[in-house]
Order: structure tokens, then C-alpha cells, then sequence
């Protein structure tokens, strides 16, 4: 159980803005709302425009303060939020003053910490807050938003309780079986146990999507040298990422970038033309390409449209270890006849 002491951190990202949120988290905190803007209480969930204050009386800044009371706040806790202005200077001297008034500099992430130890939240509404906030792209913001709102643990919960109710029945009949009743053909075990298995896989293919909404879809594009891998993932970036000449062999290790397309991350890698080579130093580059042919999503075989696919490319699709979708796109066709 942790200690019951009183917590602030600032709330807001480091530099300087407009405003700027610092929060204390505890119990009977009369005491620093006296020290911090000369009031003795504050009324719950309204805003107060107020002066702060230092030790010697003297205003540090002017802002607004807010009191959530226990049980009713993030942590569970007594909350306190103060709005100041946003300059680094003013917040660490505000953050400074709480701590003269008897508060401790938060740990990371303890005030989630604080909201799970007191039931306001669990570990997977726990786990999305960060998610939340380290989101890079719409579709994963939106994702962990479900999950911050409960909308997983639901699901885990709903799988739970039909698990002990399945087991009742197993057990009820282990523990009477002189009674000669069918327990487990009268409650249908084996349509509610497919059902469970149904809900099971459904969840598992969920938290797969989940987990590429988070960390993007990673998309390699392998082939030839010199057949446009480069030209294609700088087209994709939209940006001069990857290094293009007409020599041969140009790329020699990985090159990733993200990009986002409809709200969605992906991650594009290219990698070194793979051939048949004596060069030490393309040979490592080779070796990394078929690595990250395996653990990519999605795998883009650029193919010269001159020569169509060649036994490069087959030896490409043949070292594929697992079942990904693969992709031929067909480059250089601008240098032949057939435009369509």
C-alpha cells in the first residue's frame, strides 16, 4: 500500500505556453490551498480566479484553481489544479511553493498510479492513458480513447464471467455425480463454450489491430538493385529520405520512415538491392533486408517491368517465413511501350 502523502508535477509539456496546469494529488489539503491563494476553502468543480503566493506573502502569479474532492477525482484522491501562466520559470516556482506546503514531487506516472491503487481505473484503461498520450496518428488516438473508456476491459470482463459460469457447471457435476443430472447437456456448455472461443479469437484479432494503430504497419520494399526501391519510399515520404543515383547497390542499410495516410501510421523501410555480391559491407546490408522482410507486415516486391519477375524475386517470395501479404509493383514502365 503506499504512503498517503500529498503529490504535485506539472501537468503540461516542458517549454513555454499560454497556460500552464500543475496538479497535487492527497488528502486534507486545507492547508495548501491557504498557503497557495489565502483561502480557507474552495468550492468543488468551480473555477477561482485567484492570486498565488509565496512564503513571504508576495504574489508569484495569478490564475485559476480548481478543488475536485475524494472519491470524485482522477486518483480517487483530494485534487488540486492550478492553471498559471505557462512560463517554466513561474510554474517551477509555484511547484516550489507546494512543496514548502508540504507536497513531494510525483513520481512518473503516479497519479495514474494512484487512480488504479484506488479503483478508479484498471491496468489496461491504465496502460491506454499513455498510449493516449504518445499517439502519432488519429486512428491510434481514437483506439486508446476506447480503451481509456473502458470499452476493452469490458470485453475481458464479459469473457471472465462466462468462464466462471461455465466452470459452475463443470464442478456441479463432478460434485454430485450419483444425482444422474445432466448439468452439462442441460445448460448448452458446448454452444456457450464455442461462444467464448469465438469472442477469444475476435479479441485477439482486435489487439493485433491495435497494436499496428500504435506502432504502424510496418511495410518493407525489397527487389533489385537499382529498380526504384529509394525513388519509391522518397514518393512515399514525400521527402528526399532515402539517397537515389543510377550506381548500383546505392543503399546498403535499412531506411525507415514514417508516414501517415487517412489517419493511419505506417512505417516504410527500405533496404539494400539483393544480388549476388563479393562486397563485405552490401552482404551485411543484404543480410539486414531479408530480416526485415520477416518481420514486416505487408512486403512490396519492386519489380523492373523490362525484365518482369526474375529468379531474384521468386528467391525473395521463397524466403518468406511467415504469411504476410505481398504486394508486386512494377516500376520502369514509362521506359516501355505498355502504359496501362
Amino acid at each position: 500500500m503506499y504512503t498517503r502523502d500529498n503529490i504535485v508535477a506539472i501537468a503540461t509539456a516542458n517549454g513555454y505556453a499560454g497556460v500552464g496546469i500543475i496538479r497535487i494529488s492527497g488528502f486534507n489539503l486545507d492547508s495548501i490551498i491557504n498557503g497557495l491563494c489565502q483561502k480557507t476553502k474552495l468550492t468543488p468543480r468551480y473555477a477561482h480566479y485567484v492570486d498565488l503566493f509565496d512564503t513571504h506573502q508576495e504574489i508569484l502569479d495569478s490564475g485559476i484553481i480548481l478543488y475536485f474532492p475524494n472519491p470524485n477525482s482522477f486518483t480517487g484522491e483530494d485534487v488540486i489544479e492550478i492553471q498559471s501562466h505557462g512560463s517554466p520559470v513561474v510554474m517551477n516556482m509555484l511547484v516550489k511553493r507546494c512543496i514548502e506546503l508540504g507536497c513531494r514531487l510525483a513520481e512518473a506516472g503516479e497519479f495514474s498510479k494512484r487512480a488504479y491503487l484506488n479503483g478508479k481505473i484498471d491496468l489496461l484503461q491504465a496502460e491506454s492513458i499513455a498510449d493516449l498520450i504518445h499517439a502519432e496518428s488519429e486512428a491510434s488516438a481514437k483506439g486508446a480513447l476506447k480503451a481509456l473508456k473502458g470499452e476493452f476491459s469490458n470485453h475481458i470482463n464479459q469473457i471472465n464471467d462466462g468462464l466462471i459460469n461455465l466452470r459452475m457447471f463443470v464442478e456441479a457435476t463432478l460434485d454430485f455425480p450419483e444425482e444422474d443430472i445432466e448439468f452439462i447437456a442441460n445448460a448448452k456448455i458446448k454452444d456457450k463454450l464455442t461462444n467464448i472461443r469465438a469472442q477469444i479469437h475476435q479479441l485477439l484479432h482486435s489487439t493485433k489491430q491495435g497494436v499496428l494503430l500504435n506502432n504502424g504497419a510496418n511495410i518493407v520494399i525489397v527487389g533489385q538493385p537499382n529498380v526504384g526501391k529509394s525513388s519509391l519510399l522518397n514518393a512515399l515520404a514525400n521527402e528526399d529520405v532515402a539517397i537515389v543515383t543510377d550506381i548500383a547497390g546505392t543503399t546498403r542499410d535499412i531506411v525507415k520512415q514514417k508516414i501517415i495516410i487517412d489517419g493511419i501510421p505506417f512505417n516504410i523501410i527500405d533496404t539494400a538491392g539483393i544480388r549476388e555480391t563479393n562486397d563485405k559491407v552490401e552482404q551485411i546490408g543484404i543480410e539486414r533486408a531479408y530480416q526485415a522482410i520477416n518481420n514486416a507486415d505487408v512486403c512490396l516486391v519492386l519489380v523492373d517491368h523490362q525484365h518482369s519477375i526474375s529468379q531474384t524475386e521468386s528467391d525473395i517470395i521463397k524466403s518468406i517465413t511467415t504469411q504476410m501479404p505481398i504486394i508486386y509493383v512494377h516500376n520502369k514502365i514509362d521506359l516501355t511501350n505498355q502504359m496501362a
